[in-house]
């Protein structure tokens, strides 16, 4: 009978144990995450300065998204910027941790490591503000470098042109670091026997690469596609401390359009109606990046 009843009475005492547990996590999300959401989500459907009383505007808020025409020159800028920031997050990331795997004195390799992982952790407000200091076309270092070498000083933060490559240099400068460590992590994880199998049978170093290290590295990969698209299309400190968005919205970003449009012009209707459509993007951008990873991606 004793044992019956423990058998019984256990289930209900982890369950409790369980909950007690997520309950943090619970409430994080009904307050932080859930609780907001909800709330963007009726405001997106009334007319709200932050100062009056708002009134029901019902689906205007979404029909003046096809009717911005500066609107659609923000996705244009920021969808350049981001597919450019993907690629050498997930390329050049890939390229530098083949590279620090390779054969070097063990304090050397974690000098590089340490070198590429430093950025991500800082704030990226300072980087932004380390940055506007040494791309300053008068002042910068960069431009002193340039000039010691005999080339034009260039205007990289007031030229239409050079003012989206500064920010997609010093995003992929933060966030690189990231994609090298998880790319290391993936490239440790791979069976060396399968390496020194087709060493023996000749197999040149791209022969290994191609047939042995991209499939088995192909579900990091296809998670740092993922993880990079989302985080490099809703990049806000680099453009906003670096140009301010200019000139014109030459790098101006969805993220910093929404936050103009909320806090400066006080049209929380329509920056509210902005945020859920570029979530919806958002969620439709990474459903159409799992759905061909069925066709790439390869699992052990």
């Amino acid at each position: 009978m004793t044992t019956t009843k423990q058998a019984a009475t256990r289930p209900r005492g982890d369950g409790v144990a369980a909950l007690a547990f997520l309950t943090p996590s619970i409430l994080t999300f009904l307050v932080f995450v859930l609780a907001p959401t909800v709330g963007v989500l009726i405001l997106s459907f009334f007319d709200w300065n932050l100062l009056s009383d708002g009134t029901f505007a019902g689906l205007d808020n979404f029909r003046r998204l096809f009717t911005d025409e500066r609107l659609l020159g923000v996705y244009g800028s920021t969808t350049y910027m981001a597919l450019v920031i993907l690629a050498v997050n997930v390329v050049l990331g890939l390229l530098l941790a083949v590279l620090l795997e390779t054969r070097m004195p063990r304090w050397l390799r974690a000098f590089f490591r340490l070198s590429f992982l430093f950025p991500f952790v800082v704030s990226a407000s300072a980087v932004a503000l380390i940055w506007r200091f040494l791309l300053n076309k008068d002042l910068g270092l960069v431009n002193y470098l340039l000039g010691l070498t005999g080339l034009d000083r260039i205007d990289w933060l007031g030229s239409s042109t050079w003012a989206p490559l500064s920010v997609i240099m010093v995003n992929s400068w933060k966030t690189i670091g990231f994609s090298i460590l998880v790319y290391i992590a993936g490239l440790q994880s791979i069976p060396k026997q399968l390496k020194e199998a087709a060493i023996v049978d000749g197999a040149g170093a791209w022969t290994r690469f191609w047939r042995i290290t991209f499939p088995l590295l192909s579900p990091t990969i296809f998670f740092l596609v993922v993880i990079n698209t989302i985080n490099s299309f809703q990049i806000f400190a680099e453009p906003r401390v670096l140009t301010q968005g200019g000139p014109g919205d030459s790098s101006r970003t969805i993220v910093e359009y929404l936050y103009d449009r909320a806090f400066g012009d006080f049209d929380l209707g329509y920056a509210s109606a902005i945020g859920i459509t570029f979530a919806l993007v958002l969620v439709v951008l990474t459903a159409i990046q799992f759905w061909f990873s069925r066709r790439w991606t390869h699992y052990q």
